[in-house]
């Protein structure tokens, strides 16, 4: 009978998550918080008034709704729950009534000190996770009853109550792990649908601007050919003009360059590369830069890492990325470059302790036309992105205002056993 009863709940924990994926997860994914409140405390609501009655105490899975609505929904919403469970129970009434006070206190102090470090760990990580904080409510249970039952030793007998605790625990991460598993395909399913979408836009976009850079690129060689021509020939009067147009013209060049790469990178000589001598040939191109703004940049570059990639598009990449942390720290600050790899890939954190970036802003970053800095364009960080796409590589930004941003990139490295065939 406690079994059936406990299935029952937890079929009542999993109905808001399909209610949600049914009617609000192309609508609401930003206000989920608020929905992972509300969801729980209804659900812990019902689970409370339709519980299991044994050794005359009442048994249910409130905590499961309680610890989803935590770590999926944040404190406040965590914070929530707790309060509709703690109303709830004060409305049911009974004898000994502190002892679900501090049962559900203690079983949500776990997963709030917890939530932070959560959403650190990969979705499959955070399944087992979720599940392992998921035995801590049976815990604090079993240790609050087994203290009451040894205060008022006529009342219960501990092994029936061990007996229905470890139903509880059983049944409780059964559907910590169902809820778990479906809250994440969904979270997964909503950021690949936005990574599709911001693709679709990425190679729009492309397409439009290879074809402007095309068009605009040809007069221009033809002009600065005739210019470079004219500027061998004597003609002294027009001779301080042509720096200035040669500049203006290359700079309108490069400007073009960039917007082909944010097309199509082309990786015209692709060679093996030890990345940390690529790393310190950019970061000695930086220095001055670095200097004149009041910038330390520091790195860490203690491996060996090859890639196999083009040069020039590499340091372009970097170039673009570190020259932002400059750009973006103030005078007195740093910009440290980190290299670390494993068997497979090769990560570059490059962390600056500039102004930072908001959610929103962090959101939007990489897309072409977008940027933080008062000066510019945006098509460099598109244009870096892009590149280290190419290379099957991943980049990814966290930040927080007034601390700094890190920049990750992960590229896969040339594996030693390759290496040796092929020369």
């Amino acid at each position: 009978m406690i079994i059936e009863k406990l299935l029952l709940h937890v079929l009542i924990t999993l109905m808001p998550i399909f209610v949600y994926r049914l009617l609000f997860e192309d609508k609401a994914s930003n206000n989920f918080p608020l929905i992972a409140g509300i969801s729980g405390g209804i659900t812990a609501f019902l689970c409370m008034i339709f519980p299991y009655y044994s050794l005359g105490l009442t048994w249910d899975l409130r905590y499961v709704p309680l610890l989803l609505a935590i770590f999926y929904g944040g404190p406040l919403a965590g914070g929530f729950v707790l309060v509709i469970i703690l109303i709830t129970r004060t409305i049911i009434g009974g004898e000994f009534l502190y002892l679900p006070y501090i049962i559900t206190s203690l079983s949500a102090v776990l997963p709030m000190l917890f939530y932070k470090q959560f959403w650190k760990y990969k979705p499959k990580n955070r399944i087992i996770v979720a599940v392992l904080i998921g035995l801590w409510p049976p815990f604090v249970i079993f240790s609050v009853m087994s203290f009451h039952i040894f205060s008022y030793k006529h009342m219960y007998d501990l092994t029936e109550v061990l007996f229905v605790i470890s139903i509880i625990c059983i049944v409780n991460v059964f559907g910590i792990f169902l809820s778990t598993i479906l809250i994440e395909g969904m979270i997964e399913r909503l950021m690949m649908k936005k990574e599709i979408q911001r693709a679709e836009k990425l190679n729009t976009l492309g397409e439009l601007a290879a074809s402007i850079a095309h068009e605009v690129r040809n007069p221009l060689t033809v002009v600065k050919g005739f210019l470079q021509l004219m500027q061998k020939e004597e003609m002294k009067k027009q001779e301080s003009y042509f720096p200035l147009v040669l500049s203006e013209l290359g700079r309108a060049e490069s400007i073009i360059n960039d917007y082909l790469n944010f097309a199509k990178p082309q990786f015209e000589k692709v060679e093996e590369l030890k990345l940390r001598e690529v790393i310190y040939n950019v970061i000695q191109l930086l220095d001055p830069l670095a200097a004149k703004e009041g910038v330390r940049l520091t790195h860490h570059l203690n491996d060996e890492s090859v890639v196999k990639t083009d040069r020039n598009q590499l340091k372009q990449a970097l170039v673009n990325i570190i020259k932002n942390g400059i750009e973006a720290t103030s005078t007195g600050g740093s910009v440290t470059i980190e290299l670390s790899s494993d068997d497979d890939s090769a990560y570059i954190a490059i962390t600056d302790t500039g102004k930072g970036m908001d959610a929103d802003q962090l959101d939007r970053i990489g897309t072409l036309f977008y940027t933080t800095k008062d000066k510019g364009t945006g098509v460099g960080t598109t244009v870096s992105t892009r590149i280290i796409h190419a290379m099957n590589g991943t980049i990814s930004y966290k930040s927080e205002l007034e601390i700094g941003t890190t920049v990750s990139i992960d590229i896969p490295v040339l594996k030693i056993q390759n290496r040796a065939s092929s020369k």
